[in-house]
């Protein structure tokens, strides 16, 4: 394999199952590659607000002074996306040499794309100069490759109903596989409001260092400031984060937490913590792009993240029409998703995705027919996030409103190609 390409097309072959959870086959070829971080780590797990709290983590502590090492997933356009080392995008050449080393320590494990990548990045963080690692787990915690590496402070956001088929089928059970990343005697950040009881018993269970929204911090605002209190610290007169959203003061609470947990070894000030929120970005999570007609890009692909959506969508004002293009995986609860966007959207382009994962577009149109009970509302469907997002900008007046959801495949559709210049229609036309 002579590039990056190359590397990710052999991952893409070694294994039978795109997913299977298991930390075995991580644990022996971390084990022969001497794996290890010598900064305190903060591993993120949860269903909704992961990336914007590790964006946010992120930015406090590069505004602190510390070098900071980051791994995501999925990514929106290209791979590298997943690692940033000191706030800088991964270049490929930087991260071949560390696929080596996973390829080479392998021998006769077969891994999947995600374990191989991510021992691969976690081989590059690790040796790199780094002041703090934050490591995002991919899908669920327990049996999550991200898991090999014990935390030293763990944040679990909020939980709801994803990957049940892996996870298990409520709360309480996918908060029980979530909660595989918490250790004993260290911190354990929950910023969910109302978090499932199997995290609380998990974290009890082990003696974790418990840290509660509402007992342990917690928050308030007006329309113009908030503040934030802790165990031994306060926050007063801070701006909104920069991430949109009704949900970020709460993802942001948890990042204060998480901080203040670890501020003997990793200490921030005031100004590092206000200058962080007012500066981070994350592309795709109500991402507002200007321009007439208004554009919003957000990966929300289950249904409390839609929900979210569909609140955020709601309190932005009024807009005569509103254009979404919704692209989203065959086994996401689909119905329920489009329930939750029905009173928002007056327009509907459904789109096939580049994975044989996706739902395809004429099955969503179908689902929403059998189910939307307006007679306002329209639908078609396209070939690709880009093909409708230019049908809904055909379709649109300046003063209307298009948004594009879904997938991280639907968002990062429109961002690979480049946002195309949208022509709206002329008003009256």
């Amino acid at each position: 394999m002579r590039n990056l390409q190359e590397w990710l097309d052999h991952c893409e072959r070694l294994h039978p199952r795109a997913i299977e959870l298991g930390l075995e086959r991580s644990q022996a070829v971390a084990a022969r590659m001497g794996l290890r971080f010598d900064c305190p780590v903060i591993t993120v797990a949860g269903t909704n607000g992961k990336g914007s709290t590790c964006a946010m983590l992120e930015a406090i502590a590069l505004q602190a002074g510390w070098r900071t090492g980051l791994y995501t997933s999925p990514h929106l356009v290209d791979f590298q996306e997943r690692c940033r080392i000191r706030g800088e995008i991964a270049q490929p050449g930087e991260l071949v040499p560390h696929f080596e080393r996973v390829e080479a320590a392998r021998q006769d494990i077969s891994l999947t794309f995600f374990e191989f990548t991510t021992l691969a990045i976690m081989s590059l963080m690790a040796a790199s100069p780094l002041d703090v690692a934050i490591l995002e787990v991919g899908l669920g915690g327990r049996l999550d490759t991200v898991n090999i590496i014990d935390a030293d402070c763990a944040v679990i956001t909020s939980i709801d109903l994803d990957h049940m088929e892996l996870l298990g089928p409520d709360r309480e059970s996918i908060g029980r596989e979530k909660a595989g990343v918490l250790r004993a005697g260290r911190p354990a950040i929950v910023s969910d409001p109302v978090p499932p009881q199997s995290v609380i018993d998990r974290a009890t269970a082990i003696g974790a260092d418990l840290w509660l929204l509402g007992r342990d911090f917690n928050f308030s605002g007006d329309p113009q400031q908030w503040s934030w209190a802790g165990r031994g610290r306060r926050y007063a007169g801070l701006a909104y984060p920069a991430l949109r959203g009704a949900n970020q003061l709460i993802n942001a609470s948890g990042v204060l937490a998480a901080l203040e947990s670890l501020r003997e070894r990793l200490p921030v000030t005031a100004q590092a913590v206000r200058n962080g929120l007012s500066m981070v970005e994350l592309p795709g999570r109500f991402q507002v792009v200007p321009g007439q007609p208004a554009l919003v890009l957000d990966v929300a692909h289950n249904p409390h993240s839609v929900a979210a959506l569909a609140a955020n969508l709601d309190a932005m004002g009024f807009y005569p029409t509103t254009h979404a293009v919704f692209g989203a995986m065959a086994d996401k609860d689909l119905a329920t998703m489009l329930r939750k966007m029905g009173p928002v959207v007056d327009r509907w382009y459904f789109t096939d995705l580049d994975t044989p994962r996706a739902a395809r577009a004429d099955a969503l149109l179908a689902r929403w027919t059998a189910q939307e009970t307006r007679k306002d509302v329209a639908g078609s469907c396209h070939a690709g996030p880009v093909a409708a997002l230019r049908a809904a900008a055909a379709a649109a007046d300046p003063a209307d409103r298009i948004v594009v959801f879904g997938s991280f495949y639907t968002v990062g559709g429109v961002l690979k190609e480049g946002i195309p210049r949208l022509q709206a229609k002329s008003p009256g036309s």
